[in-house]
């Protein structure tokens, strides 16, 4: 079984939003395929923002920063989005670490590096998977134990 789910949403900044996942015996695994950000009043204006969106397996348990790293073995996928009149940038960059398979919640943080309070709707493409019972118990253990181990 392989399918795409997918989700839309807002956040403010500094929000934390959990995606429900997980099942009670967690052979059903994701992996991410499409993460993107855009802001709720695009195209700049006077105001200029700087997005930076961060999906993680476990929730954060420190203020949500704007200083991704990719060091840490709970980081799934980043996305950095910059929307600003004055200066010809690409507005999405992302970054997913597809090989990493989960099957538990995952939870989705935006910040503004620019310091704005303006909201930032995201979507997310997960790619749904049957998990045999040794990928089941590697994602979980994974998930508990908060390791980086592939």
């Amino acid at each position: 079984m392989s399918r795409v789910v997918s989700f839309r949403g807002q956040l403010d900044m500094g929000v934390i939003e959990k995606i429900p996942l997980s099942t009670i015996k967690g052979l059903v695994g994701y992996r991410i395929t499409k993460f993107q950000l855009l802001s709720s009043a695009p195209g700049g204006g006077s105001t200029n923002v700087e997005y930076i969106g961060q999906i993680y397996k476990t929730e954060e348990t420190t203020n949500v920063n704007n200083t991704p790293d990719f060091s840490d073995n709970r980081l799934l996928g980043v996305v950095y989005y910059v929307d600003n009149n004055s200066t010809a940038v690409t507005p999405n960059e992302t970054v997913i670490f597809d090989n990493e398979k989960f099957n538990q919640d995952i939870f989705i943080s935006i910040t503004d590096a620019a310091g704005g309070t303006i909201p930032c709707n995201y979507y997310i493409e997960l790619e749904q998977m049957s998990l045999d019972l040794n990928e089941q118990t590697v994602a979980t253990l994974k998930d508990i134990r908060n390791t980086g181990t592939q």
